[in-house]
């Protein structure tokens, strides 16, 4: 097996392991400006209803770091994204992609009726993403992101799962 048969095989996507947490904390503090712990994470994980997806690079040899990470949180039959990353120099190779079409996977074999999510107006790649993969904007909260590089508009969305 060659060595760049790594570097060629889709992401796996998978539920996070607790081990996890330190990396995904790593990777959202890459992302956001409001960084979140690996505490935090724990409490979220820890939570009914809350799921953690992680991408890893496919490998023979077992767990791998994530490259990515999506949380899931579901109430009833409806479902919102409370955040997903990619390492960013794992972007532009699909894994955000990867990532959401698992969770609406999952969310749709759990009989859920809606996912929700909210984005940043200005963030181009993930209304370009999110658009791709059937959400519709049904909403909008103005100066949502302090840290936008527009005027901080969050663009509430919505995909239909049933």
């Amino acid at each position: 097996m060659s060595f760049w048969w790594f570097w060629t095989q889709p992401p796996v996507v998978e539920e996070a392991l607790d081990e996890d947490l330190p990396k995904i904390a790593d990777i959202h503090a890459a992302s956001f400006a409001n960084k979140w712990n690996t505490e935090d994470l724990a409490r979220m994980k820890a939570q009914e209803g809350t799921s953690i997806l992680v991408a890893r690079r496919a490998s023979p040899y077992g767990t791998r770091a994530p490259l990515g990470f999506l949380i899931l949180r579901r109430v009833a039959d409806e479902a919102e994204v409370i955040t997903v990353a990619v390492h960013p120099r794992q972007r532009g190779r699909g894994i955000g992609k990867k990532l959401m079409e698992a969770g609406l996977f999952r969310l749709y074999s759990e009989r859920c009726s809606h996912l929700f999510l909210e984005v940043d107006a200005a963030n181009e790649a993930a209304l370009l993403l999110y658009r791709g993969l059937g959400f519709k904007e049904v909403g909008q909260r103005k100066g949502y992101y302090g840290n936008s590089e527009g005027d901080g508009t969050a663009l509430v969305m919505r995909i239909d799962l049933r």
